[in-house]
């Protein structure tokens, strides 16, 4: 060691040492391998990159490393599209609740929405409908007609509706109100829209909005005929052989 310090402290020893050898050996090294003669280094110069490797370096190098696998894998994986496989969609089902004496059936046949979905027509009148309506399930229709004298019971989900019969009116059993409610209930859109469906099931309540038209735009630009509504037959007072104006009675026309 004493020959080391003399050595080192011979400024003519040290002018000859090789750029950078004195910097080296100042840095601490774990190793316990003897270092390379002045000659040797002469001989055989390496880079101190190439002969010292830190554990950021060998991690950044394995991180890159990684990152390349992960950008090159989604193209490795990919393959060239095949030929597309046409989507067939189901048919939307369009209810016509309606008479038999128009069949429906032949407007739509043939006719697609949108070019590509069919469309399917069940038609029924409301006396041979139920259903079920549900908050997130839409609604189901249970369907019962005569076809050329049999029976058809059928179950479906219509897309869309189409009315073309009164919901209401004062013969016996011919009050479909409930079905309208349903039908609303469910979700489904119609032509006309239910909430006019149901609106026109009552006359009165019809004549009410004319009323509010006529009181906006005036007599002469939207005459109406006068009327009179009654709750019920009470308050009318009427004797045999009077004779009375257009009158609403009970929610009807008179």
């Amino acid at each position: 060691m004493n020959f080391l310090r003399r050595r080192l402290s011979d400024s003519s020893f040290v002018a000859n040492l090789p750029n950078g050898y004195m910097t080296d050996l100042q840095r601490p090294d774990s190793s316990t391998s003897s270092p390379a003669s002045p000659a040797m280094e002469r001989r055989h110069p390496q880079p101190l990159a190439a002969s010292f490797s830190s554990p950021g370096s060998s991690l950044f190098s394995s991180f890159s490393s990684a990152m390349k696998q992960t950008s090159q894998a989604p193209s490795g994986l990919m393959e060239p599209p095949g030929p597309s496989v046409p989507i067939v969609q189901r048919p939307r089902i369009l209810l016509v609740i309606d008479d038999a004496h128009t069949d429906w059936t032949k407007y739509f046949q043939g006719k697609k929405v949108n070019g590509e979905i069919e469309i399917r027509v069940e038609q029924a009148e409301f006396s041979e409908l139920n259903l079920a309506a549900y908050v997130t399930g839409g609604c189901m229709v249970d369907m019962q007609v005569m076809r050329n004298g049999t029976k058809v019971v059928r179950s479906f989900k219509p897309d869309f509706i189409l009315v073309r019969q009164h919901a209401y009116s004062m013969a016996l059993g011919e009050d479909y109100r409930s079905l309208v409610i349903g039908l609303q209930y469910g979700g489904l859109p119609a032509v006309n829209s239910l909430y006019s469906v149901y609106n026109f099931c009552s006359k009165p309540w019809v004549f009410s909005q004319l009323i509010k038209i006529f009181h906006s735009l005036g007599p002469e630009k939207f005459p109406l005929v006068e009327q009179t509504f009654f709750p019920n037959h009470k308050p009318m007072g009427l004797t045999v052989g009077t004779v009375v104006p257009p009158t609403f009675l009970q929610g009807n026309f008179r």
